[in-house]
């Protein structure tokens, strides 16, 4: 029994060609045993990114920004000293914070309706939990941007 380079099927070893894919697999000489499949990295995740001693001496100023809103993100900025990781959580914060003052504009924009300042308290509850997703996030040492959040492409 052989594994097909292409698709990782398993082929009897008289065949030429795969089933699966139609791969020709006489002129590919012999096949790995196992298929070579890349693992999957979460692409907002940024954990491996940051040393392990920055991320032991500056844990507590990447905490701050969530639990504190602005002005943990203006302690967090006082305290930086170069650190790539605490740089990555207040840019995270931040970018919940312009959220915040979003809603908070929506909402006095919509006033004149009952569903709109609904829909910005319902959306603005969503976003302190995300905060304090984060918040426990970093006390596990992990470095991943805020979900929902993530997708928004400012302050990459």
């Amino acid at each position: 029994m052989r594994i097909c380079p292409n698709c990782g099927n398993n082929v009897d070893d008289g065949v030429a060609f795969c089933k699966n894919c139609g791969c020709n697999i006489m002129n590919m000489g012999a096949a790995p045993q196992q298929p070579m499949y890349q693992p999957y990295q979460d692409p907002y995740d940024h954990t491996n990114e940051f040393s392990a001693q920055d991320v032991s001496d500056n844990k507590i100023f990447a905490m701050l920004p969530y639990l504190l809103g602005t002005i943990g993100i203006i302690i967090s900025l006082l305290a930086i000293n170069k650190s790539e990781y605490i740089a990555f959580h207040i840019r995270q914060s931040l970018k919940m914070t312009i959220v915040s003052i979003l809603l908070s504009i929506l909402t006095v924009v919509s006033a004149i309706t009952i569903i709109g300042p609904l829909v910005c308290l319902i959306c603005t509850a969503i976003l302190s939990v995300i905060r304090i997703i984060c918040f426990f996030r970093v006390c596990a040492g992990k470095s991943m941007e805020p979900p929902i959040v993530c997708k928004l492409g400012f302050l990459r």
